[in-house]
């Protein structure tokens, strides 16, 4: 008889709360969600009250019935699943699969993994919160209703395979308007005047606090500070003090990991998430601020210590969001004076990031001193302003300073120290300079900048942040890149030794690095919803949503009732776009006529992404269309007529090598060399129409080499099987199917037969593409991965399988000739 079972979602959360219970207590884990909508028509009752049915998973089955055995024998069954909506969910799943008696079924809640936590939770243990098992359902059942209806709409207007969501659409939507936004931009130049001057010996640097719009303005001004006498009319000193962040939230530990550590939103939750399961912080997925007090008084004693009780200022910080959930604790260390949380790199980093921040906001104010100093330019109406600050005490700057998102503008707050300096000093003008500077469009997204914008909107909740990024990128909207700068002109006017001379430099203008573009696809899709769908993709009626879901957590709600006014509307707007014709949703255009054919030229939309088309379609004549891809970076709705001719160039004849031609071309995954029917990537910094016979033939023989080097073993009577090595190790390939190959095994003595009968043994993945016509479409705004573990498909007999079986019969054949 067991006396007590405790379920909760992980292996590695089991076996840390294992350690800490005693030997009455049997910790299993359910592996995340173990039931949850079929994908099929009858998932919703709509006529019903939205009643959902749900189904345990596939691959879940086994885990259910150990769990429901253990749950008959033991006394007492405890759930301790995560303190937050989709918890809430998991453990009323787990009663309902289980069939658990409700007398003999605890409920347990902690906000950190440690000893103390753990045991306080089992002496409170309390009910499943229906309410919030209310709020997670409408979440998972309104965002199958939008996925269910509106992604077929888009398979039948726009392309097949295309989803949609009630969050997912939003964010790209930003995306989108932010592309937009900077391809509007026109960019203005102005003149930045910074004098340097000798100040006791000493270099001291001031701006004029205005800019001039023309050259002429700029070279004027210089023109009359020739001869001036320059002095500190006044100076003013300013004592300021700077105050810590408050501790981390799931937004801003995903933007500040993304700024200090260039972690991806997806990174930074997986790598919290082990440290959680290993005891080592408190819940990462949450929106307080919060410090309890137990934590101020650990984090106030190690703050003592290190530096000082001086150093010590407890603060209670507020969650300003009105939207906040649950009333969790902010992201903090379980033990503020363990500095070594993990041997695994990216763990301990993102460990130090959060027990720093979580220090430093109970640390006292860092002190500083601003100076001002106005200098007059004798004879001028204009004045220049020096800065500079001293950092009288520290504080918690000893420990943490946040980053920006904006690194260019980032160095401008930086200020050096002065040198000493009176009022009515005359300074010694060494040099001034007027330098043209560029206005710059509002930046793109990063990752984490976007979060920050969807959380200020009020979209979407910690949990779903970056499963939300993550399927912008998955489903193709959205691609996280780093485009190189153009090379720009700008002027500098310089005054020294009272001459002015004018000089032109070049800057690279534009670069872009880890930042987030649009595809096509993402702009016609937003356009169609924007036109067709607008309360689904409006900002105000998603955030709207949100805080209804928060009224149902908190029972002010009714579930159903809020599902049953949102799917009214919602239902009837995808009726209406029956009548929507496809060809008004392409994103088609007509860019003018070649002048050298005189045929027209149209840029669309086609299955395997952006196109531009020369010529069209003749009934009975043989005289084909041609077709181009449009370039990296370049989109349907602004591509020109003369950017798209010079798509027509290609493909093009590079040279020859080993008697065969090199053709250069753009494809589905960018440009590329073609020789010997083998395809070679062409790096960025290589043009398909600039690339020379040179630069391809040295492209294709370092492909070969790193081949070479990467290739184990290979069998002539069956050219389809190799071994290679990879970036984890060596492994086997049949056909399209990679194969794993056994511990203790060496790679090169495996022999042809060993090699098939490994690939034969190894199931196919699920095929990725297209969706059936009656399919569910897929959950586009699913909770956090953890919760919910994909699914398993059944295996089909896909390319590989059939690779696999014609190398047995090759290997078949050759065994009998060779005997």
């Amino acid at each position: 008889m067991i006396k007590n079972l405790v379920i909760v979602e992980s292996p590695a959360k089991a076996k840390t709360i294992e350690g800490y219970l005693g030997k009455d207590f049997i910790v299993k884990s359910s592996f995340g969600h173990v039931r949850d909508l079929p994908k099929d028509n009858n998932a919703i009752d709509i006529q019903n009250g939205f009643k959902p049915t749900y189904v345990v998973n596939a691959d879940k089955r086994e885990v259910v019935s150990q769990l429901k055995k253990l749950a008959k024998e033991a006394e007492v069954v405890w759930l301790a699943s995560d303190e937050d909506r989709e918890g809430e969910a998991i453990s009323w799943h787990l009663s309902e699969a289980l069939n658990l008696n409700e007398s003999k079924t605890r409920r347990i809640v902690f906000r950190e993994i440690t000893k103390n936590a753990i045991l306080n939770a089992i002496e409170h243990p309390r009910a499943i919160d229906v309410n919030l098992v209310n709020a997670q359902q409408a979440r998972r059942v309104l965002d199958r209703l939008v996925g269910f209806e509106l992604s077929p709409v888009l398979w039948k207007k726009i392309k097949t395979g295309l989803s949609a969501g009630r969050v997912q659409s939003v964010a790209v939507r930003l995306v989108v308007e932010r592309e937009r936004e900077i391809e509007r931009h026109k960019a203005v130049a102005t003149f930045k005047i910074v004098a340097q001057f000798d100040a006791g010996g000493k270099r001291m640097e001031a701006e004029l606090n205005t800019r001039f719009k023309t050259q002429a303005e700029a070279e004027d001004f210089l023109q009359r500070c020739i001869g001036a006498a320059y002095a500190i009319e006044s100076l003013e000193k300013k004592p300021t003090k700077r105050s810590p962040a408050p501790p981390f939230t799931t937004s801003t530990l995903q933007q500040e990991a993304s700024r200090k550590l260039s972690f991806s939103v997806a990174q930074t939750m997986q790598v919290a998430q082990r440290l959680y399961e290993a005891g080592k912080i408190s819940y990462m997925r949450t929106d307080s601020v919060n410090l309890s007090q137990e934590a101020q008084t650990a984090a106030a004693v190690e703050i003592a210590r290190i530096f000082g009780e001086n150093y010590v200022k407890t603060r209670q910080y507020k969650t300003k969001s009105k939207q906040a959930q649950e009333a969790h604790e902010s992201i903090r260390p379980t033990d503020f004076a363990a500095v070594q949380a993990s041997t695994d790199r990216n763990e301990q980093r993102l460990y130090d990031l959060i027990r720093k921040r979580a220090i430093a906001s109970q640390m006292a104010d860092a002190e500083i001193e601003k100076t001002t100093a106005t200098i007059t330019i004798s004879g001028q109406p204009e004045k220049l302003i020096a800065t500079g600050e001293v950092i009288r005490f520290e504080g918690f700057l000893k420990v943490y300073t946040e980053s920006t998102d904006d690194e260019e503008l980032a160095d401008d707050d930086v200020k050096g120290m002065l040198p000493p300096l009176q009022e009515g000093q005359a300074l010694n003008l060494q040099r001034m300079q007027a330098t043209e500077r560029y206005s710059r469009p509002a930046p793109r997204y990063t990752e984490a900048s976007l979060v920050k914008k969807l959380e200020e909107m009020g979209i979407g909740r910690p949990s779903t942040f970056a499963p939300t990024i993550s399927t912008i990128q998955k489903r193709g909207y959205v691609e996280k890149d780093n485009r190189e700068g153009k090379e720009r002109a700008y002027t500098v006017l310089t005054l020294e030794k009272d001459q002015i001379s004018a000089q032109k430099k070049t800057e690279m203008a534009g670069a872009e690095k880890a930042k987030l573009f649009p595809t096509d696809i993402a702009m016609v899709v937003t356009d169609f919803l924007v036109s067709h769908f607008e309360s689904v993709i409006d900002y105000s009626f998603t955030a709207k949503v949100e805080e209804e879901f928060d009224e149902i957590a908190s029972g002010k709600k009714q579930w159903d009732k809020m599902l049953e006014n949102f799917y009214g509307s919602f239902h009837k707007t995808i009726e209406d776009s029956a009548s929507v014709e496809r060809s008004t949703v392409s994103g088609a255009r007509e860019l003018g006529i070649d002048p050298v054919t005189g045929k027209k030229v149209i840029t669309k939309l086609g299955r395997f992404g952006p196109y531009v088309q020369l010529g069209e379609e003749e009934e009975g004549s043989e005289v084909k269309p041609a077709y181009a891809s449009l370039r990296k970076g370049t989109f349907i709705e602004s591509i020109t007529l003369e950017q798209a001719l010079e798509l027509f160039k290609l493909p093009r004849v590079v040279g020859e090598f080993e008697g065969k031609d090199m053709k250069a071309a753009i494809g589905r995954f960018g440009p590329y060399i073609q020789h010997n029917s083998k395809f070679y990537s062409l790096p960025k910094d290589l043009d398909p129409l600039l690339v020379t016979e040179e630069e391809a033939v040295a492209l294709i023989e370092a492909k070969r080499k790193s081949d070479a080097e990467k290739l184990i073993k290979s069998f002539p009577e069956n050219e389809e099987v190799t071994v290679l090595n990879g970036r984890f190790g060596p492994y086997i390939v049949v056909g399209k199917k990679n194969v794993k190959i056994p511990k203790g095994q060496e790679p090169a003595e495996l022999t042809l037969e060993q090699c098939l009968e490994l690939a034969a043994a190894t199931p196919d993945k699920p095929a990725r593409g297209g969706f059936k016509k009656k399919a569910a479409a897929p959950s586009a705004d699913a909770p956090a991965a953890k919760k919910a573990p994909a699914k398993k498909a059944p295996a089909k007999k896909t390319a590989a399988k059939k690779a696999t079986g014609t190398a047995t019969k090759k290997a078949t054949t050759a065994k009998k000739k060779a005997s």
